[in-house]
């Protein structure tokens, strides 16, 4: 009898340990989320004029599309809704990749090593790897928004062969990945996903 006693305390033990870690993982992840919120809060007051405001629409595009990622099932991101059509995962690909190369029209550089045109091979599907680099290609898209003064927004640049100014491509940049959001939306609520900001 005691000896199942004693089994039955070391199994409830290691449970309540299993679960403080789970609850201090769950813990640091929400502060982690509400740190850099903050952080981007800061970045959008400290640019100012139109850029904050730009600033804010991608904002609120990235966490939609990241929360929207995190949520679709791995199974899912080779879901398509048919025949030549870009699948789940392949939508948030391209966001990516939209969100290295727009900037390059005002002359932003492309970090080293990143090539966008190879992110659905790279990442082959895998859904941590598709959050992860959607993660850091809004993050590019915010630093190069930052990095261009107020005052060169209105700098003409050619862009995709026709004339336009660095605002115009900026602009782009928020309605494209608007744009792919409410794609997303529509090939998640298709797979019976809820976007969690729905809920």
């Amino acid at each position: 009898m005691r000896k199942f006693f004693g089994s039955t305390t070391l199994l409830a033990l290691g449970l309540a340990a299993v679960l403080a870690l789970s609850t201090q993982a769950q813990t640091a992840k929400v502060m982690e989320k509400q740190a850099k919120k903050e952080d981007m809060k800061e970045q959008m007051k400290s640019a100012g004029g139109v850029r904050e405001a730009l600033l804010a629409q991608i904002g609120d595009a990235e966490e939609k599309l990241v929360s929207l990622a995190e949520a679709m099932p791995a199974d899912k991101y080779a879901w398509r809704p048919g025949q030549g059509v870009r699948s789940a995962g392949e939508v948030f690909n391209h966001v990516s990749a939209a969100n290295y190369l727009l900037p390059t029209f005002w002359g932003a550089k492309t970090p080293a090593g990143i090539d966008p045109r190879t992110f659905d091979k790279e990442t082959g599907g895998d859904k941590a790897k598709t959050i992860d680099t959607m993660k850091k290609s809004f993050e590019n898209a915010r630093t190069a928004i930052l990095a261009e003064p107020e005052s060169d927004l209105g700098r003409k640049v050619k862009f995709f062969g026709r004339d336009a100014t660095v605002l115009d491509v900026m602009m782009v940049v928020t309605t494209h990945a608007h744009e792919h959001l409410g794609q997303s939306i529509a090939y998640a609520r298709s797979n019976g996903v809820v976007p969690p900001w729905s809920k």
